[in-house]
């Protein structure tokens, strides 16, 4: 305490909010920057190559000091997520005009790897998902949250299958307690008593605002349930507000869906290839998806291929039936906003004007939605939403439609869902007859005689 007094004013207030986030950067606000001091502003200059300076002097030694500008953060913020860092944003939430000393301040988000709901830091074509675990010497019960979508997922795996299924969901952060090594993630460390069972239990049910979870089939998935429990504490707490968007849990078997491990994964080239590049892949391939939300949920069906019949015959059915009108269902999704993620900012109050005149614009396009779907395709596609885990999310705005004769879906496709390989003849005389015109061009304005003028 005696250190702490023997700062100046602002110096004590940034001390005390810092003492609180000890392990992650704080974003300080100061006007029309983010100020960041002493060993934060050292570790920022180092990682965002941004000047390193001093202001003035507290307790007697010189205050180090980096900053950025509050309306170019969001840049800042994204490679500082991409190096696998937190931050803490600290705001100005006390009148300035009032204020005696300095302004009152507090820290209204975290911002971490795995709770990135704002669109300029995420990927259009894929989840941001954070997960946590936790493990006993025979199951490992994990838990996973899209904060972007609102959909909340758990299972229970064998310890040997971890290394797959980490693979399969693709964390951006996990959260796990001391003792667990999952080399290639970051993971931030979280006490033990943080997965506790009961703790879970309740913090689930509040969150469901439900008095059982047999309804959801999750009530024998008793680490699984800890894990969750662990993890929307954590969601709540880095966006200091309940998360009123997400109202429901999805358990998966193992028996749903075609379990694949790590090897298996990388050799086929789903979403990325050997060297770790986005493409040519499987995906890349197929993606001619309308929206964002089409491209994610593709993502998802590729890297979960279901054992349900029923559910594939539905898809098939549901393909067959918009096969007519694709070209027509195609121009409307491309005029619709991410709806999915911009209904989650909306329920984190964290959306911003042009969010809230996109979503205006995409929920009047309903209508000319609506008249594209032929009449057959109506009930296919609501018995397929079903197989959706988010409910707010209509499949019509989800599952984005490719019009006939178009890219890799048109007719170059061939039987079997191969590619045609085009005509050497044909394309030879296409790249050969332009350049021939014009030179038979050329040759006879050479012969024709000039005009009297």
């Amino acid at each position: 305490m005696e250190r702490l007094e023997a700062h100046t004013p602002m110096m004590q207030q940034y001390l005390r909010i810092k003492a609180q986030h000890p392990d992650i950067l704080l974003f300080y606000r100061m006007g029309d920057f983010y100020e960041l001091f002493y060993d934060d502003a050292e570790r920022a200059s180092r990682l965002l190559d941004i000047t390193l300076t001093t202001r003035g002097a507290s307790a007697g030694q010189p205050i180090k000091m980096a900053g950025v500008p509050w309306h170019s953060a969001e840049q800042y913020l994204a490679k500082l997520v991409k190096l696998g860092e937190s931050v803490a944003i600290c705001e100005q939430v006390g009148d300035v005009a009032s204020a005696k000393g300095p302004v009152e301040r507090e820290v209204t988000r975290i911002v971490t790897p795995g709770t990135l709901t704002d669109s300029a830091l995420l990927d259009e074509k894929s989840d941001n998902v954070l997960l946590a675990l936790a493990a006993d010497k025979a199951t490992v019960g994990l838990a996973w949250l899209t904060l972007a979508s609102g959909e909340l997922r758990m299972a229970e795996v064998a310890p040997q299958q971890l290394a797959g299924e980490l693979r399969r969901i693709a964390p951006a952060e996990v959260l796990a307690s001391e003792g667990i090594e999952l080399p290639g993630y970051v993971v931030t460390r979280l006490q033990a008593w943080n997965f506790d069972l009961e703790s879970g239990r309740r913090r689930l049910l509040e969150q469901l605002g439900a008095a059982s979870l047999a309804g959801y089939g999750c009530e024998d998935l008793m680490l699984a349930v800890a894990a969750c429990g662990a993890l929307l504490e954590y969601a709540k707490k880095t966006q200091g507000q309940a998360l009123a968007h997400v109202t429901g849990v999805r358990a998966e078997r193992s028996g749903e869906t075609l379990r694949m491990d790590g090897a298996t994964r990388r050799n086929l080239e789903l979403t990325e290839t050997l060297r770790g590049e986005p493409a040519p892949t499987l995906f890349s391939l197929l993606d001619e998806c309308a929206t964002g939300m089409g491209s994610r949920l593709l993502r998802h069906w590729l890297h979960h291929p279901l054992r349900d019949r029923g559910t594939l015959n539905a898809r098939h059915e549901a393909v067959e039936a918009l096969d007519n009108a694709a070209a027509a269902v195609h121009a409307a999704l491309r005029r619709f906003a991410d709806v999915e993620r911009i209904t989650a900012r909306v329920a984190l109050k964290s959306a911003r004007p042009r969010d809230l005149s996109a979503l205006r614009d995409s929920l009047a396009r309903l209508d000319e939605l609506r008249a594209a779907l032929p009449a057959q395709a109506a009930p296919l596609l609501a018995a397929l939403a079903a197989d959706l885990a988010t409910p707010r999310a209509c499949l019509a705005l989800r599952a984005a439609a490719v019009p006939p004769g178009r890219g890799r879906f048109g007719p170059r496709v061939g039987p079997g869902g191969r590619r045609r390989r085009p005509c050497r003849r044909r394309s030879a005389r296409r790249s050969t007859a332009r350049p021939r015109r014009a030179l038979r061009r050329r040759r006879a304005s050479r012969r024709r005689p000039a005009r009297a003028h």
